[in-house]
């Protein structure tokens, strides 16, 4: 089924591309006709996933992109400019998380957090901007960052603290970023999904406790992620051309 959205002539950067929502949107941008850089410290997983969009047609280059290391952001963002041009397209997507009570979550668990759920976003949405404000973006009005955030950003639960916190300072830096460079040509926009099986939680939703939470859902199911593939391609897509700033939650009513 072809995409309702077009990204013809776009060139995209996906972070976290070497699994779950990540490499699913790898896919979905690579058949909507954008050219697509695939980063994530797992390369020979992306180099697997960018395969699979050229064998279907597509354009796409996969990198070794650690999102807490500014140099491998810049170098990223390097290869793609030397493969594809300047990325108009970018999807802060790479995140982790550390399950636990505050008591016992440890520094390094809570600092790796902040390191990728927050900087790496900052990093990766600043640098991007920072390219298409050289390359004239005022005047194109062409660019696109989305932010990937979380239902968990608005909800209080236990075991998740430091995740939800980074995910709701994602939606205010979505906010931020939005009006800073509104003149600028550069559309910010978060989308928050809500709880979605991933390679990462699949044997958690088989046990007796994954089985629980899905039950204590109102409709008594996850999200899907294709539920994701039309409000992030609208903002990726000269659609959403004078949608600047805004959240949307895509959750099946999870967090009612």
């Amino acid at each position: 089924m072809k995409p309702r959205y077009s990204l013809e002539g776009r060139t995209a950067l996906i972070t976290g591309a070497s699994s779950g929502i990540g490499a699913h949107l790898a896919a979905l941008f690579g058949a909507a006709g954008a050219r697509v850089l695939l980063g994530a410290r797992r390369k020979d997983r992306t180099e697997e996933e960018a395969g699979k969009i050229r064998a279907a047609g597509g354009e796409a280059l996969a990198v070794e992109l650690d999102v807490t290391d500014e140099g491998s952001v810049i170098a990223a963002y390097d290869a793609a400019e030397k493969a594809f041009g300047t990325v108009d397209t970018i999807v802060a997507n790479a995140g982790i998380s550390r399950d636990g009570r505050s008591t016992d979550v440890s520094a390094g668990d809570m600092q790796a957090v902040v390191d990728t759920n927050f900087s790496g976003v900052y990093l990766t949405a600043r640098e991007g901007a920072r390219r298409l404000i050289a390359a004239g973006s005022r005047e194109s009005g062409a660019g696109r960052i989305v932010l990937l955030g979380s239902i968990t950003s608005f909800a209080n639960h236990n075991g998740d603290a430091a995740y939800a916190a980074m995910k709701a300072a994602v939606a205010h830096l979505g906010r931020n970023l939005a009006r800073e460079w509104v003149r600028m040509g550069i559309n910010v926009n978060t989308v928050h999904p809500g709880y979605i099986e991933t390679e990462l939680n699949a044997d958690f939703y088989k046990t007796e406790g994954g089985e629980a939470h899905i039950r204590s859902f109102h409709r008594r199911r996850l999200t899907a992620v294709e539920a994701l593939d039309d409000p992030i391609l609208f903002f990726a897509s000269d659609a959403s051309a004078m949608v600047t700033g805004s959240e949307l939650i895509v959750d099946d009513g999870q967090r009612l």
